[in-house]
């Protein structure tokens, strides 16, 4: 059935087309270094950054920003609906900062595993510089951009309020339920999240920031309505 926009989800993706064209025409700065999220401890860092780097996306195309905003329609709109306007847009920005408070902890260790990859050996040789000044170039050029990490605490709180609602996913020929879907996606950043390769730009730590604290919203502000899992 065909669902009617409710008014923060559809203001959330008119925001994010206007920061996309943005991110696109505006050539006197660089408004995507200016609004992602840069390593605490780097020069770039920028205390807005926590809220404003969920308003960004990859400015080199438009698949990242269209996946984002269908995922943010497909799941929100159901759940801003449930909790009300109000409710919803701070549990968004809320699950985005956990994102980003996750994701700053993690910065080192991603910095680390891809010193020792082999991308990271070829780096070090090429600048003839040592793994340890490898680790800081990469904490120090860290950049994030997207909402990924506030829809991952939006689809969880939707798979834990409406465990039961069927779904199609590519290349599976029947209904698969929310609260198996979901769990899927979130193993597979935690995969990825733990065991990084060399190209993989995915926000792996900033999806599973979102959905620890949007699970524990939802639990928190549902807690006296008991929901059955099966």
């Amino acid at each position: 059935m065909m669902q009617r926009t409710t008014p923060i989800v559809l203001n959330l993706i008119i925001i994010n087309v206007i920061v996309y064209l943005a991110q696109r025409t505006i050539t006197a700065f660089d408004v995507t270094d200016w609004g992602g999220l840069h390593y605490f401890f780097s020069p770039g860092f920028k205390p807005h950054q926590l809220i404003t780097h969920m308003f960004m996306h990859d400015s080199k195309g438009f698949g990242h920003l269209f996946f984002n905003m269908f995922a943010l329609w497909m799941f929100g709109t159901t759940l801003e609906n449930y909790v009300g306007s109000k409710k919803f847009l701070v549990f968004y920005l809320i699950s985005g900062l956990g994102a980003a408070v996750l994701t700053q902890f993690t910065i080192p260790f991603s910095a680390e595993a891809f010193a020792k990859s082999a991308d990271g050996v070829q780096t070090a040789l090429t600048n003839n510089a040592t793994m340890a000044q490898v680790v800081e170039a990469v904490k120090d050029q860290y950049l994030m951009v997207g909402a990924s990490g506030a829809i991952m605490g939006v689809m969880v709180a939707f798979a834990y309020l409406f465990p039961n609602t069927e779904m199609y996913m590519m290349f599976i020929p029947i209904p698969v339920k929310a609260k198996f879907v979901i769990p899927v996606f979130i193993l597979i950043d935690l995969f990825g999240g733990l065991n990084q390769t060399a190209g993989d730009n995915v926000a792996h730590f900033a999806h599973l920031g979102g959905a620890l604290v949007g699970f524990l919203l939802i639990f928190f502000w549902n807690k006296t309505n008991r929901k059955t899992f099966y």
